[in-house]
């Protein structure tokens, strides 16, 4: 029943040009660190967390993230202490910075992730109705032919296998980053490296592909240029 408040900030995403904040006064007055926001187990809170960290990444706008953040602090920020690096002898801290790395490489050599941040051409949804099993997919789209890439969240502890996802072009869609990959602190959740697309249409598209999508998860996919349709 929360659904649509994922989705509700592409209603006004273009009408300015945005920051999206997870900033310092979100973590301080009482409010709590980013990871102890979440809900379930330790695990389930870190995967949580890699997962709004790639929605962030994904979603259009100038991204914004507050020292503590990138390794998962457990308490509130407060400027007479320093961070605590010592969590980065724990595994799962490891891996959240490590996704935060990752995206942050994939962002810089990725085209689609910011050339159209402020258009609503560099944005489509390809399915953002689906509530009962808390899945949203959309595009990021450069203006290049080839340039598209698909971002997939899992918002639920569950697996999905067999998700069918429309794309806008047949051939091999090839998966780029997955916060549930065990660099990560992941569970290792995964179907293949490259998805064949089908001619069958989905989501206001000619082509889709079946994908194994991985719980309270992102996953960055792109279509191989050098695979025709």
């Amino acid at each position: 029943h929360h659904h649509s408040q994922l989705t509700f900030s592409l209603i006004y995403a273009f009408h300015e040009n945005f920051l999206l904040p997870l900033s310092h006064d979100e973590v301080v007055y009482g409010k709590g660190a980013l990871l102890n926001k979440m809900p379930g187990d330790d695990w389930q809170r870190c995967a949580n967390l890699r997962l709004l960290f790639g929605y962030m990444w994904g979603h259009p706008g100038k991204k914004l993230l507050f020292m503590g953040g990138d390794f998962g602090q457990q308490r509130e920020w407060h400027h007479d202490s320093s961070l605590d690096w010592h969590l980065l002898r724990d595994p799962a801290h490891v891996g959240i910075q490590r996704w935060v790395q990752a995206l942050n490489d994939l962002y810089r050599r990725t085209p689609a992730l910011y050339a159209l941040d402020f258009d609503p051409e560099g944005f489509r949804w390809v399915v953002s109705d689906d509530w009962e099993n808390s899945v949203l997919a959309f595009l990021r789209r450069s203006g290049t032919a080839d340039g598209d890439v698909l971002v997939v969240c899992n918002f639920t502890p569950v697996p999905r296998y067999n998700y069918r996802v429309g794309v806008p072009r047949g051939g091999r869609w090839r998966e780029v980053l997955n916060s549930d990959d065990t660099r990560y602190g992941g569970s290792g959740v995964r179907g293949r490296h490259w998805y064949p697309t089908a001619p069958l249409a989905s989501h206001g598209h000619y082509h889709s592909l079946f994908m194994t999508l991985p719980p309270l998860a992102t996953v960055f996919l792109v279509r191989d240029a050098e695979e025709k349709p």
